[in-house]
């Protein structure tokens, strides 16, 4: 009995530490998380009701949940504090700790920022773009222009973007001619590319375009997706939507943060900002994928009438970007700096790519366009 016995006051001082243990630990969380609680204030450069708002705080959701208290992030949407435009000074200067946008909205401070969201890409697709800005050199090209126009900001780009439409018009747009004399909306270097295929550009933010074809005030449109197209009204004045294009086929979305902001922010929280853009990129793009196709149904429905935009058109795009780019590249060595970085991966990557790919229209045609079994 008494060997049985002499235990027992080892299992109760095991049992009184890990409950002083547990106790500091319950006293001592709360004290870390409201030392390092920090409220960072986001805009998007998107409106509220548009698909990507959503993205925007889906992102920051994500921070928030990973940070437990430690670190929040509201979004507000486009014009709140600044308009969307105007969003990298913003950040830049404080005004807000930081925004979501795209790369090409800077273009007219530096014209190689549009190479981020402009054009062919060399033929790589978004993801292909993403994974040249992350491994093949395009970040310190991106911090490195960003420097050289003085703006403090820590930059992420994240969540490719699917191919977007031609554009929005009142009637099919059968050849190249009929984009002469129209009045159109687009932005970056696609500005350029529309008006040398004979339209007068007007870069309207994505809250003012259905406004303006609603009014007469531009006859067509490009904004982005079946998503925000639909949410944005685009079926509410125009009927007609021309599919494929080359003007913005690999663009991606960017996070900034105010550099000052971010610099003050633990190890710890840093990391969980670095991870949650690279969970909210693949999360956007199958989010992406649900989304745009159960729209693109519901525009169809709406009476939308979708076309192919003709592969003339679309060869004719190819030969203007190639004008476009050497002309930019010859006033601008870092728009050649970034144009060649972005050549040398695509040539690389895109040889893989298109060897080793199979086809999935083939087996989707397959499946679904069959031609009916006799009998």
């Amino acid at each position: 009995m008494t060997q049985t016995s002499k235990p027992a006051p080892r299992r109760r001082f095991l049992k009184n530490a890990a409950a002083a243990t547990a106790g500091a630990g319950a006293m001592a969380a709360p004290m870390i998380a409201s030392a390092q609680a920090v409220s960072l204030r986001f805009q998007s450069t998107w409106p509220a009701k548009d698909i990507f708002h959503e993205y925007a705080t889906d992102f920051a959701k994500k921070v928030n949940d990973m940070a437990g208290g430690r670190l929040k992030i509201e979004v507000l949407p486009a014009g709140a504090v600044v308009p969307a435009f105007q969003l990298l000074e913003a950040v830049n200067k404080g005004t807000l700790d930081g925004g979501h946008g795209v790369v090409a909205y800077h273009y007219g401070k530096n014209s190689a920022l549009a190479l981020w969201g402009s054009g062919p890409a060399f033929g790589m697709d978004p993801n292909m773009v993403l994974a040249w800005h992350n491994y093949g050199g395009g970040k310190a090209l991106l911090d490195e222009i960003y420097k050289s126009l003085n703006m403090d900001v820590v930059s992420y780009l994240y969540g490719p973007m699917p191919t977007q439409p031609f554009g929005w018009f009142k009637k099919p747009v059968a050849k190249l001619g009929d984009i002469k004399g129209t009045k159109f909306r687009t932005v970056g270097l696609a500005v350029d590319m529309y008006n040398d295929m004979g339209a007068a550009v007007n870069p309207l933010p994505g809250g003012e375009i259905v406004p303006a074809l609603d009014r007469g005030l531009i006859d067509g449109a490009e904004f982005n997706n079946a998503s925000s197209d639909r949410v944005l009204g685009f079926p509410d004045v125009a009927k007609v939507c021309m599919l494929q294009s080359f003007h913005q086929s690999g663009e991606q979305f960017e996070i900034l943060f105010n550099k000052g902001k971010f610099d003050g922010l633990s190890p710890e929280l840093k990391a969980i900002i670095d991870y949650a853009v690279q969970a909210a990129s693949a999360d956007m793009s199958w989010k992406a994928i649900q989304r745009n196709s159960a729209d693109y149904i519901e525009l169809k429905k709406a009476g939308v009438k979708f076309y192919k935009t003709p592969d003339a058109i679309l060869r004719a795009q190819l030969d203007i970007w190639d004008k476009i780019t050497k002309k930019k590249g010859a006033e601008n060595p870092a728009f050649k700096k970034v144009l060649d970085s972005q050549r040398a991966f695509a040539e690389r990557a895109g040889s893989w790519q298109n060897d080793y790919m199979v086809d999935y229209k083939m087996a989707w045609n397959h499946y679904f366009r069959a031609a009916p079994k006799k009998g």
